[in-house]
């Protein structure tokens, strides 16, 4: 049988195992943060901001994994 990228068969009528599996498909390709993107319209402000926002967080996240861990006296 020809599989489909959004596809999952279903074995020995496993359906919870088979959507778990659907589930970790969609997640993996990004469909899920999309659609939740495109249910509502966001100014393009408001996109810059949230963006840069994550950016600042990662690279303060760096910046804390390099940093020395403080003495205990």
């Amino acid at each position: 049988m020809k599989e489909y990228k959004r596809s999952v068969m279903v074995k020995d009528g496993n359906v919870e195992k088979a959507l778990r599996k659907f589930k970790k498909k969609i997640q993996d390709q990004g469909l899920l943060i999309e659609l939740r993107e495109r249910q509502t319209y966001e100014k393009p402000t408001t996109t810059r901001k949230r963006k840069k926002a994550a950016a600042r967080n990662r690279c303060q996240k760096q910046l804390r994994a390099q940093q020395l861990p403080k003495k205990l006296y």
